[in-house]
């Protein structure tokens, strides 16, 4: 099995809600989100690739245009704006034009991330 995996990074604010008035998250606050696609796939294209890298130009012309310096609450509602459910969000949002994705992963901080991988991938 091969395994790529691409980062891209963005600007956003939110605010969790159902936290106690007193936790830091629950106040709204913004992060310089790192997000992460992780591709597999059992054979490689006719160039040695799993997929070619410049294909996923797709994802950031999306974060830049959908994502980036925006307040997520307003873009992820109903859904609590954690990083895991924005994990959830990009993989939902990109499967279907990259079939090869099996998980993504979301930073808000150097010291922490959410991966999103359904079963079976």
């Amino acid at each position: 099995m091969y395994r790529i995996s691409k980062k891209f990074a963005f600007s956003a604010a939110h605010q969790l809600h159902g936290l106690p008035a007193e936790h830091p998250c629950s106040r709204l606050h913004g992060h310089n989100y790192e997000v992460t696609l992780h591709l597999k796939s059992e054979t490689l294209t006719a160039n040695g690739f799993v997929q070619d890298y410049n294909e996923l130009q797709a994802v950031k012309t999306y974060i830049d245009e959908h994502i980036d310096h925006r307040n997520l609450n307003d873009i992820m509602a109903p859904a609590n704006s954690s990083a895991e459910n924005l994990a959830k969000m990009l993989y939902e949002v990109f499967k279907p034009q990259f079939p090869k994705l099996y998980a993504v992963e979301v930073s808000e901080t150097p010291k922490t991330s959410a991966v999103y991988e359904p079963d079976g991938q």
